[in-house]
């Protein structure tokens, strides 16, 4: 079952919020929906797209929070030693910044659209920022 719609630039992906996990930063994150920014190719962390955030605050601590984010899951770092940020890993990812490994909330897995994930980190890498929006289903 898909909890929402996730589009990058011409790219579709349904997705699940994984609310037993990581309750507090799903409820905090769907108070944002729909959420509209876009995603850049991280620097540190291997191959993933994230979105920079800066001193945004969701009001989340750590929970359900990993290095090591699979393929297809979505996390929320929500700030301490980096700045605020979302991340989504679309191949092998160690999640760390210029101060070292961080962790981050894994609080959304994609459910479809798995076989994009190798065509998108390419095309952010070479092109540039594109467009993301989270919808609620």
């Amino acid at each position: 079952m898909s909890d929402l719609v996730i589009r990058i630039a011409d790219m579709s992906f349904d997705a699940r919020f994984e609310t037993e996990a990581a309750p507090k930063t799903c409820a905090a994150f769907k108070q944002h929906l729909p959420f509209v920014s876009q995603v850049v190719h991280v620097r540190w962390s291997g191959e993933a797209v994230w979105i920079p955030l800066g001193d945004k605050q969701f009001g989340v601590d750590f929970e359900n929070h990993t290095s090591y984010p699979a393929p297809g899951q979505i996390i929320l770092y929500p700030g301490g030693y980096s700045e605020t940020e979302i991340l989504l890993a679309y191949g092998g990812v160690h999640f760390a910044s210029k101060m070292g490994q961080l962790a981050g909330n894994h609080f959304i897995t994609l459910t479809s659209g798995l076989d994009l994930l190798p065509k998108l980190g390419p095309r952010v890498l070479w092109q540039g920022a594109q467009d993301i929006r989270f919808e609620a289903r």
